[in-house]
């Protein structure tokens, strides 16, 4: 009874270092861990002790005995990144090497103190690899008065087991010397020069938040926007949730065929009743019961072969919604599959060849995949957008597709950061191994350190790395001790900001949130950040003896 990774897993790596036979790959120690598509687990040398499956923060393992039928496609998948053995026994050995983390040198100054702007995975794999140390406090600032980032704004909500993994951050929020401050915005409310005065290090974890956007004729008309955006739309992100998503039309059309557009298509798409079982925003699950959708079109600029989704997301939404091809694409798939040599690419093929038809007629709304389509120009009068023009790539022959709603999904890049080197080309901050060129005691992790690559939990790994750094760098004397007790950092930041939200205001935001789930869904967001402040302030405060007390201790 082999165990199966059954989905777009987090690829944190907690499964590898917890298999004793080394069966899950590949593994952050591998060349190909960061890129990977999922983690797999060899069927063959699986011994079915269940240790991964403990391991696994969003739930992504199973036994193939306890598989659900759309869950099925996921053994052979696990199986076809191991090489056929013909009858040789499997490799087994030790546990996975785990890299250890960073022992941190005390100073009869006190502990290490370092602050970490930006609060989603990256920033909280960091805190928990500092935090492992005795001596540390790690200070975390957040424009929002929410945690998590992309976790809780970017995830699907159909994919609430993905979210799991805050549970993890919650563990390590609750460490001693763990400390929040949220709705505080670096560069307004503090400057990186004040933080490294009251920090012996700055660690930027703040992530890729622009999208690539087209340059194309008419890409500023009413009724263009990007997939992320729509994305934190359907989420409740504050800063969109006025954002304008027009559905009165039949037909969508999104740019770009990663994993983000088949998020949006899958949620345009999906049964309005089944997602208000979810963590949905209330106001975007309105708008899709009243949807007029009833087509979404995918549009790649290249073929078949070279889709941007993963194998696990197409597996997952072709098991649950009706995906088509024109007759044109089918024989574009069935050209590619003549040719093409790499297994995981022939089975996205094999799974795209078997896809209905887009001439016959649908029941219900459907997503459909269109391929070799350069976008040229947006069409609209009165301001608003009423189609898209492509041609065909490679050809002059062009293609109209009518549309209330272009969305883009081509990529995104980082965002340059007051006080650091910024390289526009790449869109990162310049560093060697997490270290920020030319800026002693300040470090990067997670997109804004590597770029837009790989998935939540590859941040593990690149957020390690970093700290290992950090903490080379503490032990060799190059960190300036502060010149400030944690207490004044305190008493600047609350002066600053007095809308401050602590760990006690995210506590009180998130109980409220589970609360008003009523046991059916497993939260409802607040998607006003007055609303957020308002509950935040209804926490409760230790008594002032105690607050005197730990002020004078640090």
């Amino acid at each position: 009874m082999p165990h199966v990774v059954t989905q777009s897993c987090c690829s944190d790596g907690s499964c590898v270092y917890a298999c004793p036979v080394n069966c899950i790959h590949p593994s952050p120690d591998e060349p190909g861990f960061a890129t990977a598509e999922m983690l797999y687990i060899d069927p063959d040398a699986c011994v079915d002790c269940g240790a991964c499956v403990s391991a696994c923060p969003v739930g992504a393992i199973a036994p193939d005995t306890k598989l659900e039928p759309k869950q099925l496609p996921f053994v052979e998948l696990n199986a076809m990144y191991f090489p056929k053995r013909e009858g040789k026994l499997p490799p087994t050995s030790k546990l996975a090497p785990v890299l250890e983390a960073p022992r941190v040198n005390s100073r009869p100054g006190g502990p290490l103190r370092v602050a970490i702007v930006g609060s989603g995975p990256a920033a909280m794999y960091a805190a928990d690899e500092l935090l492992t140390q005795q001596g540390v406090e790690v200070n975390v600032f957040e424009k929002l008065p929410t945690p998590y980032g992309l976790v809780r704004a970017g995830v699907a909500p159909d994919h609430q087991t993905t979210k799991h993994v805050t549970r993890l951050f919650d563990r390590t929020a609750a460490s001693p010397g763990f400390t929040f401050y949220l709705n505080v915005a670096v560069g307004e409310h503090i400057t990186h020069d004040e933080l490294l005065a009251h920090h012996h290090a700055v660690l930027y974890a703040v992530g890729a938040p622009n999208d690539r956007r087209l340059d194309i004729e008419g890409v500023d008309l009413s009724g263009t926007s990007t997939a992320t955006e729509v994305v934190a739309w359907f989420n409740g992100h504050p800063e969109y949730t006025d954002l304008p998503v027009d559905l009165s039309h039949e037909r969508v059309v999104i740019v770009g065929n990663g994993n983000v557009a088949l998020d949006v298509a899958r949620i345009l798409t999906a049964e309005p009743d089944a997602l208000a079982r979810t963590d949905i925003s209330d106001h975007a699950l309105t708008a899709l019961r009243d949807s007029h959708v009833r087509e979404v079109v995918i549009a790649a600029r290249r073929g078949p072969a070279q889709s941007a989704f993963t194998l696990p997301e197409l597996i997952g939404l072709t098991a649950t919604h009706e995906v088509v091809l024109s007759a044109a694409d089918h024989d574009l798939v069935q050209s590619d599959l003549a040719t093409e040599s790499d297994p995981l690419t022939r089975s996205k093929l094999e799974i795209l060849a078997g896809l209905g038809a887009a001439e016959a007629p649908s029941t219900r709304p459907r997503i459909r995949f269109a391929y070799l389509m350069t976008p040229h120009r947006v069409i609209g009068s009165a301001g608003r957008v009423e189609g898209v023009e492509f041609t065909i790539t490679g050809t002059t022959e062009t293609r109209r597709l009518d549309t209330g709603l272009l969305l883009t999904s081509i990529g995104y890049r980082g965002k340059a950061i007051r006080d650091l080197p910024f390289d526009d080309a790449a869109g990162v901050v310049p560093n060697e191994g997490g270290r920020v060129d030319g800026t002693p005691g300040t470090y990067v992790a997670g997109w804004i350190k590597r770029g837009p690559t790989g998935f939540i939990g590859t941040n593990k790994s690149c957020a390690s790395q970093t700290v290992h750094e950090l903490v080379a760098d503490y032990n060799a004397g190059a960190l300036a001790d502060p010149v400030a007790k944690t207490s004044a950092l305190d008493r600047l930041v609350r002066t600053r900001q007095p809308d401050l939200v602590d760990s006690a205001g995210w506590a009180a935001i998130d109980s409220a949130e589970l609360a008003r789930g009523g046991g059916i869904r497993p939260r409802v967001k607040f998607t006003a950040v007055p609303e957020m402040l308002a509950v935040a302030a209804t926490a409760p405060r230790p008594p002032l003896s105690r607050r005197l007390l730990s002020g004078l201790l640090r």
